[in-house]
C-alpha cells in the first residue's frame, strides 16, 4: 500500500471518528438521531443518518473505526453503538460506582490552571470529570490543547470522604466534580 493511501487511510479514520464523536455525544438530533436512555443508537439508523447528511459511512470502516481507535471511545453491542463517554446530551451509561485507585490524573493546560486552584476540576459541558489511570494517558489528553500539564488527583481521598467514582469501559474514570483540596497542582498555590 502507497504512503499515500495509508495516509489517507489515517486522515479519513480520524474524520470518521470526530464525527461519530459528534453525534454520538453531543448533537445526534443534528442528523435526525435519538439516542435511547443509555446512549445506545442502532447501526443501521446511524449510518443511514451519516448518508442521509452527506457523510456516507461503510459498515466497514464504522468496525475499523471502533476496533482501532485507541482511546476505544466507541462501544458496539449486537447491532447497536453508543460512545463509551464524554457525552454533554442526557444520557445514563449505567456504569456502578466503583472504587478508584488511590491517585487519578488529568491533563490539562497551563491556562486553566488558575481557574483550577479556584473551582478544582468541574465537568464543564460533559456530565462528569475524565481522570485517567496514569499519567502517560493524561498527558497525552492535556496536550490536545497545547502543553501538557498533568494535575494528580487524591482520588482515594476523595472515595473515602463519599464521592462517587465510575469507570467507563475504556478504563476512563467519571465523578462529578474534584474540588481543589483533592488536586495537586504544579507551580504557588
Amino acid at each position: 500500500m502507497s504512503t499515500q493511501r495509508t495516509a489517507h487511510g489515517a486522515a479519513r479514520t480520524v474524520k470518521v471518528s470526530k464525527y461519530l464523536s459528534k453525534h454520538l455525544r453531543h448533537q445526534p438530533e443534528r442528523i435526525g438521531l435519538t439516542l435511547d436512555e443509555g446512549g445506545w443508537v442502532e447501526i443501521a439508523a446511524l449510518l443511514s443518518a451519516a448518508a442521509a447528511h452527506g457523510f456516507r459511512i461503510s459498515r466497514e470502516e464504522l468496525d475499523h473505526v471502533v476496533a482501532s481507535n485507541d482511546k476505544q471511545r466507541f462501544a458496539v453491542e449486537g447491532t447497536r453503538i453508543r460512545a463509551s463517554q464524554g457525552h454533554s446530551v442526557p444520557v445514563d451509561l449505567g456504569l456502578p460506582p466503583a472504587e478508584p485507585p488511590a491517585y487519578l490524573y488529568h491533563g490539562t493546560v497551563a491556562r486553566h490552571l488558575d481557574a483550577i486552584r479556584a473551582e478544582g476540576l468541574r465537568p464543564m459541558n460533559r456530565h462528569d470529570v475524565h481522570l485517567s489511570p496514569d499519567r502517560e494517558t493524561a498527558t497525552r489528553v492535556g496536550a490536545r490543547r497545547g502543553r501538557p500539564v498533568v494535575l494528580t488527583v487524591d482520588s482515594g481521598a476523595m472515595h473515602r470522604d463519599g464521592h462517587v467514582f465510575r469507570r467507563s469501559a475504556n478504563g476512563v474514570w467519571l465523578t462529578p466534580s474534584v474540588p481543589p483540596r483533592y488536586l495537586r497542582l504544579p507551580g504557588p498555590r
